[in-house]
């Protein structure tokens, strides 16, 4: 009788088990008034488990069994909205702008010792270790034209991504902490590269080393929301702005994009902007128009350019972007203290984010402030007000 009792209960267990390994993920908004604990227990009182708690949204997160349906949750007290918490891939690195046929045709003709590739290789000025620790990017935006003013020391810059390498030599120094929203209590290593190389670019150290970022003083936030594919979910991209917000930080970086506009994440992002963060965004790398979190009017969207200030092909555009910045062909720091050429508008942003930063640091102190600084400080390139909104930003005008 004993062994029937305990085959049934590890049946029971393993029912439940796969029951929620194929449960479905809500964002449950409620009503504010309504106590966190009182809402856990509406949650759980229709076999709901809670995986995060959305305060800056009055939400929890929660996987419900199959068989609770929408209208049961509905049904619970103070329930305003019942959405799906989806889990997608929020990152892919464009192609290089380069065509592969110029690359070979160089390399060809070095080989075959053709005079004019040689010229060419050897008619390059010297260049200073200073000098060539700063990438074009960097560069084409004159941040070393804003350094005499500012670096952007002690600003506090979130990237909102797949985590960071905080051991890197060029981002130990200034990183400030973070969080892991993926696994929560872990710390927020980066297992992609996708952030470490983001974070490069908004405050790589000024060292005469590696590479340097657009504000080399800024105090770096690692928000690690997407796993080692650059996929995460959307309660989890809201946990980590939440932590943001709930950590002070001035500047948030989110190079990533995809899905499509929910309830949830247009409220964090009104409840972010209004906290006074400042959210830069990546338009997007399909060549179509502005994708989510960059379409949402609280975000600061960037489209990305190449070195002959024209539009990237790969990059998104619309009416929603506001600036343009370099974002082919883009030498950053990289996982296991490495560097790497990268290309995106993933690339574009933390250009935006960096020069946001030293904005603040200049005394922009509300997101409305920073666009407005920076949008005053841009050049139009000659493009379509869709590729490149307000233009490319120049440091040195943002710091006179």
């Amino acid at each position: 009788m004993r062994k029937i009792e305990i085959s049934v209960m590890a049946t029971a267990v393993m029912l439940l088990a796969a029951s929620y390994a194929s449960a479905a993920g809500k964002i449950v908004t409620f009503d504010p008034s309504l106590k966190l604990a009182d809402r856990k227990s509406e949650i759980e009182s229709i076999g709901g488990k809670v995986t995060k708690e959305l305060h800056i949204i009055d939400a929890i997160a929660a996987d419900f069994p199959d068989n609770v349906k929408d209208a049961s949750i509905y049904s619970l007290n103070g329930v305003r909205n019942v959405e799906e918490d989806k889990y997608l891939k929020w990152i892919e690195e464009a192609p290089s702008a380069l065509p592969l046929s110029y690359v070979d045709d160089t390399l060809n003709r070095i080989k075959a010792g053709e005079s004019g590739a040689l010229e060419l290789a050897t008619a390059d000025p010297v260049i200073t270790p200073e000098e060539k620790e700063i990438p074009w990017g960097v560069k084409r935006v004159n941040a070393a034209g804003a350094w005499n003013s500012t670096m952007g020391k002690g600003v506090k810059v979130a990237i909102i991504d797949t985590g960071m390498d905080y051991n890197h030599p060029d981002l130990s120094e200034h990183y400030a902490g973070g969080y892991n929203a993926v696994d929560t209590g872990a710390l927020p290593m980066d297992d992609h590269g996708h952030g470490t190389h983001v974070s490069g670019t908004i405050g790589a150290i000024r060292d005469a080393k590696g590479v340097a970022g657009i504000a080399p003083n800024a105090k770096l936030y690692a928000v690690k929301v997407l796993d080692a594919e650059g996929s995460g979910s959307y309660s989890g991209i809201i946990d980590g702005i939440q932590w943001a917000v709930d950590n002070k930080i001035q500047v948030i970086n989110m190079s990533l994009g995809g899905g499509s506009g929910t309830p949830a994440m247009a409220n964090v992002m009104k409840a972010a902007d209004k906290a006074g963060v400042t959210i830069v965004c990546a338009a997007g790398n399909d060549s179509g128009p502005v994708n989510y979190p960059a379409k949402y009017p609280e975000a600061i969207a960037v489209s990305a350019s190449n070195s002959s200030d024209k539009i990237a092909s790969f990059s998104s555009r619309g009416s929603e972007i506001a600036f343009i910045a370099p974002g082919v062909n883009i030498y950053s720091s990289y996982t296991d203290s490495a560097y790497k050429t990268m290309s995106g508008t993933s690339m574009a942003s933390p250009h935006v984010a960096g020069l946001a930063a030293l904005a603040v640091a200049s005394g922009a102190d509300t997101p409305a402030k920073v666009r407005a600084a920076l949008k005053k400080a841009a050049t139009p390139l000659g493009l379509k007000p869709v590729e490149e909104g307000a233009g490319m930003i120049d440091a040195a005008k943002l710091v006179k």
